[in-house]
């Protein structure tokens, strides 16, 4: 049977179209004329901004929602038996898993650039979103976040640029066809789906094999793994860093809410200074990154360069400032492996603070036992470490790893941790210790974003 197609199909339903990509996904192809439907098991800004564009989705999995479509999109989460993929299957519809549907649409563009790297990669894209703004690219942007100035996570844009997030998990971002790849940096992430780093490094290696022989690699050479895969990669390519590389930084300071300042040097010439409305040394990297795409795009004034940059806050989940208690300023980031962690802690070091408490949720128990038990050494600038009880997210727990075991570990090198099984526990334990001018930071990718509001 002939492999289906997005061209060959003119009615698609999108199972899970509250996801981030799925939405986006949608959204695009409803722009490029496709009839598009979807459903999902509740409302959220993903499914309302789909309705917001008419593109009807039910609230809640039947097979009637199916209706009269060519092919049935599906994300990960949504296995097989689920009412509408049932269905299909009994009906003979064809489905396409959501990274091959992404894969496909990104061979529709003239050039498509794919932001990659274990972490970043969202923070990066939504950059470019804001630097769009400032030009006449008229990009379609594919994020895995929700952008305050997009709306959501997607702009339908003309078919000459594409720029996308381009996932290692799964190894789902080798569907893409990228003209342009950059890669952010590389780490022990998703060791659920990879035996170990040196898995992971040979799948971002297929990924740059993917570049045409005339295309452009772009990658940190802070990283050395990524700079010894641009050796590699036998692809012409252009590195920055924080102090080496064809875009780098120099006189990096900053202000009293720990916003960096820096100079921009391209090709050892100084461009000029820019000013980041966001926290965090790790945040300069991401604005060189997003500017060294942004050069492979086109050329790109200085100028609107540094404006777009300026404008730039972070996408929800990313250092988000959820609230303020009793003079306790409460923030969120999705952060949840060690070297994420530790780049966002040292940028809440740089806010003005008393205390600065952290609650942490784990997710995943592999996730738990290979990099929350040896070493822990990301929460030096923490004064207390909340742990919580672990999140399953897929996985199911064995009894191989505990909360208590994580707590153990940070204490051997920060002896900063305390165990608070429930988010519960955690308020009563601020309760009693927080007070005004102290700063509170919850992080993990589980069910902690909505657990947090519980703090407020």
């Amino acid at each position: 049977m002939a492999t289906i197609t997005l061209d060959a199909c003119k009615r698609i339903h999108f199972v899970g179209a509250g996801g981030c990509s799925m939405s986006g996904i949608a959204q695009i192809l409803h722009g490029q004329g496709h009839i598009v439907t979807g459903s999902d098991r509740e409302e959220g800004p993903f499914t309302r901004r789909l309705a917001e564009l008419n593109i009807p989705v039910a609230i809640g999995h039947r097979p009637e929602n199916v209706g009269p479509a060519d092919l049935v999109v599906y994300s990960a989460a949504i296995k097989s038996d689920n009412p509408e993929r049932a269905f299909a299957k009994r009906a003979g519809i064809p489905e396409m898993e959501r990274s091959v549907a992404l894969g496909q649409l990104s061979e529709r563009f003239l050039r498509t650039l794919a932001i990659a790297g274990c972490h970043g990669k969202t923070t990066i894209t939504s950059m470019l979103a804001h630097i769009n703004a400032q030009t006449d690219w008229d990009a379609s942007i594919h994020i895995g976040g929700y952008c305050e100035l997009l709306g959501g996570g997607v702009r339908a844009g003309s078919d000459a640029i594409f720029i996308t997030e381009a996932c290692e998990y799964v190894s789902s971002f080798l569907t893409l066809s990228p003209t342009i790849a950059l890669i952010n940096n590389i780490d022990d992430d998703h060791l659920d789906c990879f035996r170990d780093i040196d898995h992971i490094v040979q799948t971002f290696f297929r990924f740059l094999a993917l570049v045409p022989p005339d295309g452009l690699v772009l990658g940190c050479t802070d990283d050395s793994r990524v700079e010894l895969l641009l050796h590699a990669c036998e692809r012409k390519y252009r590195t920055y860093g924080l102090e080496s590389g064809d875009y780098h930084a120099a006189n990096i300071y900053y202000d009293e809410n720990g916003h960096p300042f820096f100079t921009l040097i391209k090709d050892e010439l100084a461009l000029g200074q820019v000013h980041l409305s966001v926290p965090g040394t790790h945040n300069v990297i991401n604005a060189l990154a997003s500017f060294a795409a942004a050069d492979a795009l086109g050329e790109i004034r200085f100028e609107q360069y540094a404006r777009a940059i300026a404008g730039f806050s972070n996408t929800k989940r990313r250092f988000e400032l959820l609230g303020e208690r009793d003079g306790v300023k409460i923030f969120h980031d999705y952060a949840h492996h060690p070297g994420e962690i530790a780049a966002t802690l040292e940028g809440a070091s740089r806010l003005p603070h008393g205390k600065l408490f952290v609650v942490f949720q784990c997710n995943s128990y592999t996730r738990a036992k290979t990099l929350f038990t040896e070493n822990v050494r990301c929460f030096a600038h923490a004064d207390a470490v909340l742990t919580t009880d672990i999140y399953p997210g897929r996985e199911t727990d064995t009894g191989l790893v505990h909360a208590r075991d994580m707590v153990d570990a940070i204490n051997r090198e920060s002896h900063n941790a305390v165990y608070t099984s429930t988010f519960a526990d955690a308020r009563a334990y601020l309760d009693a210790h927080a007070h005004p001018g102290d700063l509170i930071l919850t992080l993990g990718s589980g069910n902690v974003y909505a657990q947090s509001q519980s703090l407020l």
